[in-house]
């Protein structure tokens, strides 16, 4: 689908890392951008930047977990612009916490961001799309979508995401339909993920103290995210993408290569094994010796 000036881009996670790359790459191409974000002062600063660029603007505060927030955020698009022409489900976060024996509201809130996000998301603008016979859905997985590495609770949701994603790209090409999706699975990108908990939701109760092993493991993640893809390097293949119709968007060919050796070892039934050597880390025997220590230290 051409991306052509008048037309409407959805955004959400749009105050800032992907988001807020995408909404300025969208508005300098001429398109009128609904930003949409859970933290408000963010929000209304993003707005004003994407503003600054001479795009039509509309912020809406949003919590992408609430089916209804997300379909009035459709609601206000329409009403605004009369038309959404594209949707990017970007909103996400990732949890310190850990997954099997912290409390089980760090499953809730990803999975409600990360997950139900991207369903509401869908759900809500998919017959707004399909109905004036146009339209293009990105829904932001990660490459943890392919390679468990990252933890459970993130890596569940982004093999979700993509899963889903690739059934809806079918499901749209059986139908017929002029509605094109892509999964858009980045490596590592400057983003403030590492610090998503400043959004954790007062529903849920305190914040959950990070596991022994994400406090190993978090300044390694900090130092590959902060040396990581510029945002606007992204928004750019995504936006490729769209006019293309390519369904998957990578970031970092050096985890696809990742993914694929994953695959192989599946294809001959292998069972899993540690690997933790990823661009931007150090060796995975490094690592594993770090895990042991701590580990050791605290019986």
């Amino acid at each position: 689908m051409e991306l052509t000036a008048g037309k409407v881009a959805v955004v959400t996670g749009a105050a800032s890392g992907i988001g807020l790359a995408l909404a300025r790459r969208f508005a300098r191409t001429g398109l009128n951008v609904v930003l949409a974000d859970v933290e408000q002062h963010a929000l209304q600063d993003a707005e004003q930047q994407i503003a600054g660029l001479g795009a039509k603007t509309l912020a809406v505060p949003t919590d992408v977990s609430d089916e209804s927030a997300v379909s009035a955020l459709a609601a206000a698009a329409v009403d605004r612009f009369g038309a959404v022409h594209v949707v990017c489900n970007n909103a996400g976060v990732a949890t310190h916490a850990d997954p099997w024996f912290g409390p089980i509201s760090a499953w809730d809130w990803v999975l409600g961001v990360n997950l139900w996000g991207v369903v509401h998301g869908i759900r809500a603008f998919l017959p707004l799309l399909a109905g004036q016979g146009e339209g293009h859905i990105v829904n932001t997985a990660s490459i943890a979508g392919l390679i468990p590495a990252t933890g459970p609770i993130y890596d569940a949701t982004k093999h979700a995401v993509v899963a889903i994603s690739e059934d809806l790209y079918l499901a749209m090409k059986v139908a017929g339909l002029r509605v094109g999706v892509s999964v858009l699975c980045p490596g590592w990108v400057r983003t403030g993920i590492g610090e998503a908990d400043r959004n954790w939701p007062e529903k849920l109760g305190e914040v959950p103290p990070p596991g022994v092993i994400s406090q190993i493991l978090t300044p390694h993640y900090q130092r590959a995210v902060d040396e990581g893809m510029d945002p606007a390097a992204v928004a750019d293949l995504v936006a490729d993408a769209i006019i293309a119709d390519q369904f998957w968007v990578f970031t970092d060919p050096r985890f696809t290569q990742i993914a694929l050796d994953r695959w192989q070892r599946i294809a001959q039934a292998l069972n899993p094994r540690i690997d933790l050597d990823a661009p931007g880390f150090p060796s995975g025997k490094q690592l594993m010796e770090e895990i042991r220590q701590v580990l050791a230290g605290t019986e």
